[in-house]
């Protein structure tokens, strides 16, 4: 999991290098993976149950068929974060993700909101 000092790091790369206003929402990603799809599809519903858009439950492709399988489930919300909240946030989502037996929560990723016309 991401330090909390990477974190600060992260947000003031945001700011300085992409210009983005870091006080407003921005739409989260969070990553989860397990080599079985069923335990993240029922991991989805709960998340789904505590406001995340679910995005997609997906099989990585594998560079050498022997390889175990690995699902990923991508959940979304729109939020702000500070580097404090968001290293509340991605414990809180460790913990789920140890608590339902898979095998990772992988972290999250950010973007800008969607803008509705």
């Amino acid at each position: 999991m991401i330090s909390r000092d990477e974190l600060e790091e992260m947000f003031e790369n945001m700011s300085l290098q992409s210009n983005w206003d870091m006080s407003k929402a921005k739409l989260w990603g969070y990553y989860f993976f397990h080599p079985e799809r069923t335990a993240l599809d029922d991991a989805a519903l709960l998340l789904a149950a505590r406001g995340y858009h679910i995005v997609d439950i997906y099989l990585s492709r594998k560079r050498d068929v022997r390889e175990a399988d690995r699902w990923w489930l991508h959940v979304e919300q729109i939020e702000m974060h500070t580097a404090d909240s968001l290293d509340e946030r991605n414990r809180l989502l460790s913990r789920f993700a140890a608590d339902q037996g898979l095998q990772a929560y992988d972290g999250m990723d950010v973007g800008h909101p969607p803008t509705h016309h």
